[in-house]
Parts: C-alpha cells; structure tokens; sequence
C-alpha cells in the first residue's frame, strides 16, 4: 500500500491522476531525510529502495513512468516520441497508458489535460521554470496535438507563501512580466527580501494562456513534514511525484 492524493478537478473520465505523498513505501518504519515513499534516484537515497519504491507505486499504474532529468529550466517533452530527449521540466502525452511525471519537494506540480481526453501534461514548476514560460510552453505544445482548445489544470502541493522567501531578483522577474505579478509578494522580514505565492504566479501564467478552469493550490509541503517532503524545510530530503495518464477506451 501507498499513499496519495486524487485531484479533485473537472478532468474527463479518461484522465486518471495522482499526487504521492511520503507517508507510506519502504523506509516507512525508518527515520530520516528519505524516510518513507522516496521516489526520487538523484538525491543520495539508497538506489534499491528508490527502485523498491517506484514498483511499489507501479502497480497502480498502466506502466511505469518514464522519469524525466528536470533542469529547473523551461522545456516540455513529449514522452512518447523516439525522438524526444528526457530531459526537461514537463512531460506530455498523446497515447492511452504512458504516464507523465514531475518529481517535486516544494516546487509545483501542475497536471493539465485538454477537456477531449485526448493529451496530457504534468509539469515542474520552481521559481526558475515559472520565470521562464515552462507552464505557457506546455499549454502551447498540448494545444497543438489536442482535439480541444479548452485545457484544465490542477496545482498539487508545494512550498506556500509563508515559508517561500526570495530575493528581489526573483520579484524583479516576475513583475517585468506582468506588473499584476506583484500581488504574488509580500514584504519578507528583512530588506529586499519577499515572500511568493508560487500558486498565485502560476494561476497568472495559466490564465496568459487562457486557462481559467484551476483547481487544487491549497497543500504546502513545508508546513507538513509528515505528509511531504521539502526541500525549502530540510535541505536534504526525498521526492514526491505529480502523476497524469489517459485509459484506454473499452473498445480498444
């Protein structure tokens, strides 16, 4: 058994999703950075755990998610091309049982899908990937492969706005994008620094697409170690994983 949350969003019938969580998988009667439901193979976790791991959650699957090397960059990937590299910040599919994945520990899942059932897309969205178009690039590439124009999202959980304090660069990027961005940052507790709303910054880059139909932004991965990892809270910690994939019809 493992643990995980089921969005609550308005995602056609096809379109299955989930958020795992920390709280169950091997390490689950251990203690430490990676105790519990690790699934990430690139933060110094015991490599046959990580993989006891990821067959543990492969089992509620379709097949197993082809992990993506995230940069914190702006790229999404096409995971079921042969020509696609794996190395990106999204991932997107237009075929039945291929299943896209973002590692996260304070940084953002967005799971998007078009209202056709007939692409999907979870994305990798820290400050970086946010700064620099990696939801817009997503939302374009799913539009041009889907049989609607109408695509949905869903915020999974990430670090919150009390605990994500940044520097003014990090403001200064956002509001010489959109000067409404500002409503993002409050004053931090010392000078030149702020505290950013990564839900509110990504529902305004959502709706610069033309995404209105948001759901989730209401979990923070720092004010709950015993349900999440954060990267943000403990340095050195585990990865929690945003999954989404379309079912094959029954007459297939």
């Amino acid at each position: 058994m493992i643990d995980w949350i089921t969005p609550d969003w308005p995602a056609p019938a096809n379109v299955n999703a989930m958020f795992t969580t920390r709280t169950i998988g091997m390490e689950a009667d251990k203690k430490g950075a990676y105790a519990g439901l690790n699934l990430a193979a690139h933060v110094g976790d015991d490599p046959h755990i990580v993989q006891a791991n990821r067959d543990c959650l492969n089992q509620h699957l379709p097949a197993s998610p082809l992990w993506l090397t995230q940069i914190h960059g702006s790229r999404p990937v096409w995971i079921d091309s042969d020509s696609e590299t794996l190395e990106g910040d999204a991932a997107m599919s237009r075929h039945p049982e291929a299943v896209c994945a973002v590692l996260v520990a304070d940084c953002l899942p967005v799971l998007l899908c078009d209202m056709a059932g007939s692409v999907v897309g979870a994305v990798h969205a820290g400050w970086r990937g946010l700064a620099e178009g990696v939801i817009e690039n997503t939302v374009q590439a799913l539009r041009e492969c889907s049989y609607s124009d109408q695509i949905i999202a869903w915020l999974g959980p990430a670090i919150s706005s009390r605990h994500f304090e940044v520097g003014e660069e990090v403001r200064t990027i956002f509001i010489e994008y959109d000067r409404q961005a500002a409503r993002a940052f409050i004053p931090g507790k010392e000078e030149g620094k702020w505290y950013a709303d990564l839900f509110s910054l990504a529902r305004q880059r959502l709706s610069h697409v033309g995404v209105s139909r948001i759901s989730g932004g209401d979990l923070c991965t720092y004010s709950d170690p015993e349900k999440f990892y954060s990267y943000r809270r403990d340095g050195k910690t585990g990865r929690m994983a945003g999954l989404v994939w379309m079912t094959r019809s029954p007459d297939k």
